[in-house]
């Protein structure tokens, strides 16, 4: 007799809560071996293919694409045992298949992070309202074909109600609250709101993060303007698309780094007519098969990593908490790259260490997963310091935003041919603005002119930089 396992969202990692069903990988029916990517998931770092640990029949699929379900909800059901469905027949040899599966499965989930010993069952506390979850029928041991549709797919709401009676848990002395979110009862708590006296929108009442949202803005606002929201609570109409995986969370940094970082910019204009002239002779130098051409980019990147060994102050961050500037070690260089997901800003670790060849190397692989969304979590944290070239946008200048919570954010503009007074005379040069912003509490703007002027003398005589190499 198969037994059905449910497999869950696991824990991501990165401190990340939640994810969205970007593309379901198997149907209900279908056969899968041990390890098989079932499901690809968008989290707020990056796209992922999550693989289920059990090998078996797919008896039902949690959530349409598009859905959003946090960590612990349940993404399928398998029948592990000697279940096979009618008309297939699983690869031999494999040591995968559905036949002869270990019901513990294999304990990995996400390359990096897994899904650690089974869960011990603990009884669940249901508050009074909410229905204990149906059990899902078995498919008979014969056939897998009645299992596909004697198990519905759970289409319709974003949360199944097994999930909230499974997540209801003491929130205090007083009784259950219906939360599954760890992010809901975080946003509760930041805003000293009573979770249990908030009624859940959500299916049987599950409590979302609407309800809370709706909860703090009725608690801040003005009786004006409680007044005007009782009166007309109609949105204004329009197209709607939701701040969320990727945008979602770009749009959350940006915010926090304006509302936490008093920054200033300053900017200067420099002739990169003998960068160009380098960089030319420098892929010149190589030869046919010398490996891929040094670009740009990979010249300002080793520009700005010999910058920071000069002005240290800014590649640091500021803890608030403690009231200090921490000075960072290792230079973490983030890109900006722009993908038809929204802006993302992979990171060049110890680019310090690395030579020019090596930085653009690197850049061109993490550029190729950022368009391909194939990006691992950790190749999307940890930057402290970060290079925004939108000169590929076509523009001159910027007052870019900086990355929280680093410190300094260089950009770049387009290089373009102007008028250029270049050893007494007037001439056409190939021209490029350069700015910084900075977060002025870890220096001020003489750190910050130096660094950005020393920036330009590389860029107008690259020799300048052979002395840091």
């Amino acid at each position: 007799m198969p037994q059905v396992l449910e497999f869950k969202l696991p824990d991501l990692g990165e401190g990340l809560t939640e994810a969205e069903i970007v593309r379901w990988l198997v149907e209900v029916g279908d056969v899968v071996a041990i390890d098989q990517p079932v499901v690809e998931v968008e989290t707020a770092k990056a796209m992922v293919e999550v693989p289920c640990p059990y090998g078996g029949v797919v008896t039902a699929r949690f959530g349409e694409e598009g859905t959003e379900l946090p960590v612990g909800a349940p993404l399928l059901t398998v029948a592990v045992g000697s279940v096979e469905p009618s008309g297939s027949t699983a690869e031999s040899g494999s040591g995968t298949g559905a036949a002869g599966a270990e019901p513990s499965g294999s304990g990995n989930v996400l390359v990096g992070y897994g899904t650690g010993a089974p869960p011990v069952r603990r009884k669940r506390v249901r508050p009074e309202g909410l229905s204990a979850p149906a059990a899902a029928p078995v498919a008979p041991a014969t056939s897998a074909a009645p299992a596909a549709q004697a198990v519905p797919v759970a289409s319709v709401a974003p949360v199944p109600a097994a999930v909230v009676a499974s997540a209801v848990v003491p929130d205090g002395a007083q009784g259950p609250v219906a939360v599954v979110s760890p992010l809901v009862r975080k946003l509760a708590r930041q805003h000293d709101l009573d979770l249990r006296q908030l009624s859940g929108s959500g299916p049987d009442g599950l409590i979302l993060r609407a309800d809370v949202e709706s909860a703090i803005r009725s608690v801040t606002a003005t009786p004006q303007e409680a007044a005007v929201t009782d009166q007309a609570p109609a949105r204004p109409g329009g197209e709607r698309v939701p701040l969320r995986g990727v945008r979602g969370a770009v749009a959350d940094k940006l915010a926090r780094s304006r509302r936490e970082i008093p920054d200033a910019t300053c900017w200067v204009d420099a002739d990169a007519t003998e960068l160009m002239a380098a960089r030319t002779a420098m892929n010149a130098a190589g030869g046919p098969g010398a490996g891929p051409k040094v670009s740009v980019l990979a010249l300002l990147a080793r520009i700005c990593t010999a910058a920071l060994a000069r002005y240290p102050e800014l590649n640091s961050t500021v803890d608030q908490d403690a009231r200090e500037i921490v000075r960072l070690s290792g230079v973490h260089l983030g890109f900006a790259a722009q993908t038809e997901r929204g802006l993302v800003v992979p990171v060049v670790r110890d680019a310090q260490a690395r030579s020019t060849e090596s930085i653009g190397a690197e850049i061109t692989r993490l550029t190729e997963a950022a368009r391909t969304g194939t990006l691992k979590p950790a190749e999307l944290t940890g930057g402290t310091f970060t290079l925004n070239n939108y000169g590929v946008f076509g523009v001159d200048g910027s007052t870019p935003i900086i990355n929280h919570p680093e410190a300094a954010m260089l950009g770049v503009g387009r290089i373009v041919p102007k008028p250029w007074v270049h050893e007494g005379e007037l001439a056409v040069r190939r021209v490029v603005q350069l700015s910084l912003t900075f977060d002025h509490r870890v220096c001020d703007g003489g750190t910050a002119g130096g660094f950005l002027r020393y920036v330009a003398d590389c860029v107008e005589q690259p020799t300048v930089l052979l002395r840091a190499l």
